[in-house]
């Protein structure tokens, strides 16, 4: 009788276990993928000065990814990933967004496969990669951060099905989207990326709200933990918990082989260089105009794999991860190094597809392992409307973006690199150059296409002390993007 009460006490009596079995694809499995942030982490994974994932949090979500695919899923496609909206989770005086729980699950998300339609026929193209579920929902918009805008006329505001996780599950946010995938009984592999104080939050709930009686972990274990809630039919859920036991390197991940490089030809963008300074053929220097300063700017990684560049997840594919990862080494000689780094926030903007809605998570992923790399502060431009991915030349956009980053002050005395959406990189480049004036050939109208294929040229924009300007193309990355592995670096 008294090994029976023992028994009774352990997990697995109440329909828990510990386990490095895979889960069944005939159940609803809620998988929790515990992100380190500043209050919970294994120790090493974030660096303190810049609340990011350090070198070693980066390799332990490579690894993570390849145990998460192989012993917890089984090889199997997932069904959909969840992470928290970084602006939600703002860590440490200089508010830095939360963005290692989206790093964090990025590579896992590139070992899955997604067919998207390319064409009103519904042909189909398949890509080594997965959309990453960011979005806001209504009501869930922090303060400061631009709501989001319609992609389309006639679109709703927020994204109907793309939405993520907020840290404060803002308007019950996070419970509403648990409890539409259990009550849907959709079979399949849900993964959830986030902070140990949201899962520990999201775990309660599940329990509490669908009486399962699961044994659940009340502190913190570490980063190498992962935790499903496994729903059969029969509705008698368990608790699953798994130690990958990783030992990732405290170095800055070495590719698997090296990537081909290429020179820059400016073959899909014309070579462009121009000046403007006060005083010299009718230029007047922009009042307010920032000093001492240079942007970089840089579109995200590979995205369209399909010869007619139609396929679209919001999300890069596995051959962007190698240009991801190697930018931290080829920009080291390209580039005079960057005070910050900046991207868009990927929250706020979401494309609707033949297939369904996706957010917009690509550029801001693309230079996050530089950041990473260089123990750079990260910032997002959350404060700034990127309007419609669709209509990239608006007028009003191109030029609160032209201000946002070249007027006012903020970038003054800085070296920033910006990760953008392509299609806007150059109608706010146009606005800076206009608002000089002066005796110049006017720039075309196509002069702001950005070519589908061109993921390698780097705008440079350059402010000196007295605000006059020199903006070039002539710099790029020097990967040789026709020839990167089409499926994911293994680590």
């Amino acid at each position: 009788m008294f090994l029976c009460f023992v028994l009774m006490l352990l997990p697995a009596c109440s329909g828990d276990s510990n386990s490095n079995s895979l889960l069944s694809v005939d159940n609803v499995n809620l998988i929790f993928v515990v992100s380190p942030d500043m209050a919970n982490n294994t120790p090493g994974d974030m660096n303190p000065d810049t609340a990011s994932l350090s070198n070693q949090g980066l390799q332990r979500s490579l690894m993570m990814a390849t145990y998460l695919k192989q012993q917890v899923l089984g090889g199997e496609n997932v069904s959909s990933i969840y992470t928290i909206s970084p602006m939600s989770h703002l860590q440490t005086r200089d508010n830095y967004p939360d963005m290692a729980a989206i790093g964090f699950i990025q590579q896992f998300a590139l070992l899955n496969q997604m067919s998207s339609s390319i064409d009103a026929n519904g042909n189909l193209y398949t890509g080594n990669s997965y959309p990453i579920n960011v979005s806001y929902a209504e009501g869930g918009v922090p303060v400061g951060v631009a709501e989001p805008a319609p992609p389309l006329p006639g679109s709703p505001q927020y994204c109907p099905d793309c939405t993520g996780l907020d840290f404060g599950n803002a308007g019950g946010n996070n419970e509403t989207l648990v409890s539409t995938i259990i009550e849907n009984q959709i079979p399949g592999y849900y993964i959830f990326s986030a902070p140990w104080e949201t899962t520990e939050a999201l775990l309660k709930y599940i329990n509490t709200q669908y009486g399962f009686r699961l044994t659940l972990p009340t502190v913190y274990m570490g980063t190498d933990y992962l935790y499903a809630i496994s729903i059969p039919s029969s509705g008698k859920a368990r608790l699953v918990t798994y130690n990958a036991n990783l030992n990732p390197p405290t170095t800055y991940p070495v590719l698997p082989y090296p990537v081909k490089s290429s020179v820059c030809t400016n073959r899909f963008q014309p070579p462009f260089s121009t000046t403007r300074v006060g005083g010299v053929n009718g230029v007047i220097i922009p009042s307010g105009i920032n000093t001492n300063s240079r942007i970089y700017i840089v579109r995200h990684a590979e995205a369209h794999p399909d010869p007619g560049f139609k396929f679209e997840n919001g999300n890069y594919v596995a051959a962007g991860q190698w240009r991801a990862l190697m930018l931290a080494h080829i920009l080291r000689d390209k580039i005079i190094s960057p005070d910050v780094v900046y991207s868009i926030d990927p929250a706020g903007t979401w494309y609707p597809t033949r297939d369904g809605n996706v957010s917009y998570v690509r550029p801001s992923l693309t230079v996050l392992p530089y950041a990473i790399a260089n123990n750079l502060p990260y910032y997002l431009a959350a404060d700034l409307s990127l309007g419609s991915a669709f209509t990239p030349t608006d007028e009003n956009i191109a030029q609160k973006t032209s201000d946002y980053f070249f007027t006012g002050g903020k970038f003054s005395n800085q070296t920033v690199l910006l990760a953008w959406e392509s299609g806007h990189i150059k109608p706010f480049i146009k606005k800076l150059i206009d608002s000089y004036g002066g005796d110049y050939q006017p720039l075309p109208e196509d002069w702001t296409d950005w070519p589908s294929e061109d993921y390698d040229t780097i705008w440079s924009v350059a402010l000196d002390g007295q605000g006059n300007v020199s903006i070039d193309n002539l710099l790029c990355e020097g990967i040789d993007s026709e020839n990167l592995p089409t499926t994911v670096p293994l680590f």
